[in-house]
């Protein structure tokens, strides 16, 4: 019996490390992703959003095992990938694929589309070789390639053709899970929407399940079952697409939501301007990670980390504007414990009563 999720991931993390100039020693790390859970539903897909740099790729990388993982767990299809031996792991690879960024720098410029498309189909014996011609051929149809197009090399093809190249070379080894990393974003808007529809028409066609990693909301919009919202290594927010569109929680979503462009020149919108840029991934600021951009930033924002939470069913946030009123004393007599250890106020021998304390 298949599992209902096909992609789970437990606290997952990504540091790489900083090494000096001279001897290559180990000064510091990058923390890419930082504690990251997710599930996905067989099926479906999830879209993930974020500003640049803030690990969705090397979320997706690490799901497939194309980069080592620093800690925490990924399981496919229940098995975590990262028992698996080299054998076992070749054997699995035909189920897990990707589709790149830019389409032209992913295929090989000496090899012309029937090869690139059956290359790996030949390796892992997909089909038999007298069904190679006419497997290849039935792939590309279904994406919405000529037969002909076996001779051309990508050069002599559209950035949408080159897309649609790189989604067969996918779609032509029978796999389960697919991560999209930015498939659109290279394209003209005319161009991703026949991509999306595309996409999803290959979805229901053979039961594929994606990893949709994106900046545009509005492609997210389209194609999306359930949406996780990153920041900085993390993810803030997650929910079923029609939730999070509707009624956002956390304080950045919010802004990201409030700059998606209006077709109607009517339409007033509250533009919300975050102040300052990114803070390096090398050195995270304490607490939650958003507070030095956050316009609702609280004091406790600066000492402790918000619990990722489930705010309503199937709606999780992890901000302390959303804290339970017991789990908020907690939070912040843990402030006060941090800000005592760290000599920036006194400690306070008396708890603290909610009443009459307000932090």
């Amino acid at each position: 019996m298949k599992k209902e999720f096909i992609i789970e991931v437990k606290n997952l993390r990504k540091y790489f490390p900083i090494r000096s100039a001279f001897f290559r020693n180990t000064i510091g790390q990058v923390k890419a992703v930082d504690g990251v859970s997710f599930r996905i539903k067989r099926g479906t897909t999830m879209g993930l959003v974020g500003e640049s740099g803030c690990g969705k790729s090397t979320i997706g990388r690490t799901l497939l095992r194309l980069i080592e993982k620093t800690d925490g767990d990924i399981l496919f299809d229940g098995q975590d990938i990262f028992t698996l031996t080299r054998e076992q792991l070749r054997k699995m690879r035909p189920r897990m694929q990707i589709i790149f960024q830019d389409p032209y720098s992913s295929l090989s410029p000496r090899l012309p589309v029937g090869e690139i498309i059956g290359e790996a189909v030949r390796e892992h014996e997909i089909v038999p070789k007298e069904q190679f011609d006419e497997y290849i051929t039935r792939i590309m149809h279904a994406c919405g390639l000529q037969e002909y197009h076996k001779d051309r090399y990508p050069h002599e093809f559209s950035g949408g053709q080159r897309q649609r190249i790189c989604i067969a070379r996918a779609l032509a080894l029978n796999p389960d899970f697919i991560v999209c990393d930015e498939p659109v974003s290279a394209l003209d808007v005319s161009i991703q929407a026949q991509i999306i529809n595309l996409l999803k028409k290959l979805q229901k066609q053979f039961g594929l399940t994606y990893l949709f990693i994106s900046h545009d909301l509005s492609v997210v919009e389209h194609i999306s079952d359930t949406v996780g919202v990153m920041y900085l290594g993390v993810i803030v927010e997650y929910a079923d697409k029609a939730k999070l569109f509707e009624k956002p929680l956390h304080p950045y979503t919010q802004a990201l939501f409030s700059a998606i462009p209006m077709p109607d020149p009517d339409y007033k919108m509250e533009r919300i301007i975050l102040e300052g840029g990114i803070p390096s991934p090398a050195n995270p600021p304490k607490g939650c990670k958003f507070h030095t951009r956050c316009r609702e930033m609280m004091e406790i924002c600066k000492y402790v980390t918000p619990d990722f939470r489930e705010i309503e069913p199937g709606h999780f946030c992890a901000c302390h504007l959303h804290n339970e009123p017991d789990r908020d004393i907690e939070l912040k007599e843990e402030m006060i414990r941090i800000q005592a250890q760290e000599g920036t106020t006194e400690p306070q021998e008396e708890p603290i009563d909610e009443k009459t304390q307000e932090i």
